[in-house]
């Protein structure tokens, strides 16, 4: 028994010298995931809400290490850095504007073992994943605040860029808007900007002087409250709760909870399961929102959008349920039937009621 005991401790000992030469095993390596942001951290917007889901990553799942790369811009620059990335060893890398669609499928091809993430895109493959939040639930909601909080009928918003993901962010809140009030049109006036804050607030002002009474936002500054507050008008934020920048102006927002989307994609990778595949989750998966509604908003109006939130979280309701006609009166989705995805990511028109134009990209 003790030459056994003597055999067996060699061994023992033999396979801690080998383990200790060898070094960890990859199992014990964490993953390395690299966001790239198109604006600063400091927005207060788009990009502060993907920071602040990399961080309940690194919350909630002690196996990965991540990075960030801010401000990055559309085109070329960004290529560089998705491909600097994947040199340096990230294996999952995450792209945050729609911009970086080609670039991302360029570097994707290049480097087979990373995987990829673009939010908000629609060009996939092997080891390119596009993922992106129903935002136009909490839309909706935001619309049928703007609805029943605008005395002069006229509701302005502040659109960024000509694509679908934007039209049909207007054509949501115009819905909601005139579900409450037949009478009331939304303005739209276009920044072509992500996040320009003089340029955003210029716009916004130039809503105001046309009578709007309420904003609202597609970019990542919270010029478009400020710019309501101060002129006394109400104002509905994006991406985060903007409350702060005009607390007698904010009435809501439509808002991002990346963590959790985040989380489900690295533990893909870790459990070795991940493809490229869309993911477009709603309201019922807490990735979008609605801030808490501002103390000026009647109770009647809050216990409303609480009763539409919940039937949205249900399943219930759709917000692109017909009967929808678009600017022209033409009938788009009969009573009965709902706008399809499909339609919904490659919408070009808006809905009856939006005063404005689509232009060409």
């Amino acid at each position: 028994m003790r030459g056994r005991g003597r055999r067996l401790g060699m061994v023992l000992i033999g396979i801690v010298v080998l383990a200790m030469i060898a070094g960890p095993s990859p199992a014990a390596e964490k993953l390395k995931v690299g966001f790239v942001y198109v604006g600063p951290v400091g927005d207060a917007g788009w990009t502060y809400e993907h920071d602040q889901g990399r961080k309940y990553l690194e919350a909630h799942d002690p196996n990965v290490v991540t990075t960030a790369v801010e401000s990055v811009a559309e085109g070329a620059d960004s290529e560089r850095v998705f491909a600097d990335l994947a040199r340096k060893g990230y294996k999952l890398i995450v792209g945050t504007s729609f911009g970086y669609m080609d670039p991302m499928v360029k570097v994707a091809g290049q480097f087979p073992g990373a995987d990829f993430v673009h939010i908000s895109g629609f060009k996939r493959a092997k080891n390119l994943m596009t993922a992106f939040g129903r935002i136009e639930q909490p839309r909706y909601l935001t619309g049928l605040v703007a609805g029943s909080m605008t005395k002069s009928n006229i509701i302005g918003y502040v659109a960024a860029h000509p694509i679908p993901e934007v039209v049909r962010g207007i054509s949501a809140f115009t819905l909601g808007a005139r579900a409450v009030n037949p009478k009331a049109t939304v303005r739209v006036v276009w920044s072509n900007t992500w996040y320009d804050p003089a340029q955003e607030k210029e716009a916004a002002e130039s809503l105001l002087n046309a009578g709007a009474d309420v904003l609202t936002q597609h970019q990542d500054s919270p010029a478009t409250v400020q710019a309501a507050a101060g002129r006394g008008k109400f104002a509905i934020g994006y991406n985060s709760d903007m409350s702060r920048f005009g607390p007698k102006a904010f009435l809501t927002a439509p808002i991002w909870h990346w963590g959790p989307m985040y989380l489900y994609i690295a533990k893909q990778i870790e459990a070795g399961t991940f493809k490229g595949e869309d993911l477009w989750w709603g309201i019922d998966k807490g990735i979008v929102d609605i801030a808490p509604l501002g103390p000026m908003v009647p109770g009647p109006v809050k216990r409303m959008v609480e009763a539409k939130r919940k039937l949205l979280v249900a399943g219930r309701i759709n917000e692109f349920a017909g009967p929808i006609k678009d600017q022209g009166g033409t009938l788009r989705v009969p009573r009965g039937s709902a706008l399809s995805d499909g339609a919904q990511l490659s919408m070009n028109w808006f809905v009856e009621g939006v005063s404005g134009t689509i232009p060409a990209k």
